[in-house]
């Protein structure tokens, strides 16, 4: 990648007019460039045949359309795939994040990386353990889309891969009205999951500017030990952030939900469970069960099934509508909490 050329890709409507007017190109091109880049993924510039040839070399000695393909991948025996992506607005600095492809029936799910790392450093994450080594840019969350192999059988995207996407809301918003809009991917906003442990301003800011799904990074009801897995409790507590959520309306296709990673003995319990009950009373959400997977250095056990079963059973009971959900990539390291690239990084 040449890094004195600007990047196409993540680019909106009104700065693709002000690329081909620095360029003294017919203002008509930046719509052209739009359906080039978003409907008809080209990886290089010669590919925009409608644009003159001359226009395409102009453009060409300024602009790359900044996608590159994944430089690894790992399958799991249960079809998982993880990739690893360069991230292309850093250049040379030798970054990468990873992005999975998950297979389901006719369902097919990518869950995308928004950082290099991630500053929350949630106790169970092996994410958080890296470090935050940087923000990736709208076209790097688009490329880890554009490039994948299997781009076109996709039909859901999950922001629940490495890093926080309040934490890098701006380019979050970007990719996403691309994702959504009628000059870009035209994906309905309802096919779209964004998670988040929580941070004033840029949580609101996201259900204001947003109408893509959310889904809240609880782990416990309790906010002393939520604080204890998630330091980002102390910055926005869980109470704070259902108290927000219940200003918004999810009665209808937009969808909130809670993830709740079980540890046996710590948040498993029926404490924790009547506390569920007790601090979603009026908010139309569901909770999604998640195993634990273990990390390196981190002591903290797994619930067992029976008590995942038992818990799911009795939020359900009491008006909260719970799955637990299925593991999947865990044998490559791709299931929740396990992505990292702190090695890549370090060569």
């Amino acid at each position: 990648m040449d890094n004195e050329k600007k990047i196409l890709l993540g680019m909106s409507p009104d700065e693709l007019k002000a690329v081909v007017k620095e360029l003294g190109m017919p203002q008509f091109t930046a719509a052209q460039i739009a359906k080039w880049l978003y409907q008809q993924h080209v990886r290089s510039i010669d590919e925009m045949t409608n644009i003159s040839k001359v226009n395409r070399e102009r453009l060409a000695e300024h602009y790359v359309v900044g996608t590159m393909e994944p430089i690894d991948c790992q399958r799991s025996k249960d079809g998982t795939v993880k990739y690893l992506f360069p991230v292309v607005s850093m250049g040379e600095a030798g970054k990468f994040v990873e992005t999975v492809y998950i297979p389901d029936g006719d369902r097919a799910t990518l869950c995308v990386s928004c950082q290099v790392g991630c500053k929350m450093n949630c106790l169970f994450c092996q994410t958080g353990k890296q470090g935050f080594e940087g923000n990736l840019s709208a076209g790097d969350i688009l490329n880890q889309i554009y490039a994948l192999p299997e781009r076109d059988s996709l039909t859901n995207i999950v922001f629940m891969g490495q890093g926080e996407p309040m934490d890098n809301l701006d380019s979050i918003l970007r990719a996403t009205e691309i994702l959504t809009a009628d000059y870009g991917y035209a994906w309905s906003p309802k096919r779209i999951t964004v998670s988040s442990v929580g941070i004033k301003s840029k949580l609101k800011r996201f259900l204001d500017e947003s109408e893509c799904h959310v889904a809240i990074s609880m782990h416990s009801p309790l906010p002393e030990q939520r604080q204890m897995l998630m330091p980002a409790e102390r910055q926005m507590s869980i109470t704070e952030v259902v108290s927000l959520l219940k200003q918004y309306d999810f009665t209808h296709q937009r969808r909130c939900s809670f993830e709740y990673i079980c540890f046996a003995g710590l948040n498993d319990t029926m404490t924790h469970a009547r506390e569920i009950v007790r601090l979603l009373d009026g908010l139309e959400c569901r909770v999604n069960l998640i195993r634990f997977h273990e990390i390196p250095n981190v002591d903290l056990p797994g619930a067992d099934e029976k008590r995942m079963e038992i818990l799911r059973d009795y939020l359900t009971r009491h008006g909260v509508f719970t799955t637990i959900r299925a593991s999947r990539g865990q044998d490559i390291f791709a299931a929740c909490g396990l992505l990292s690239t702190a090695k890549r990084s370090q060569l």
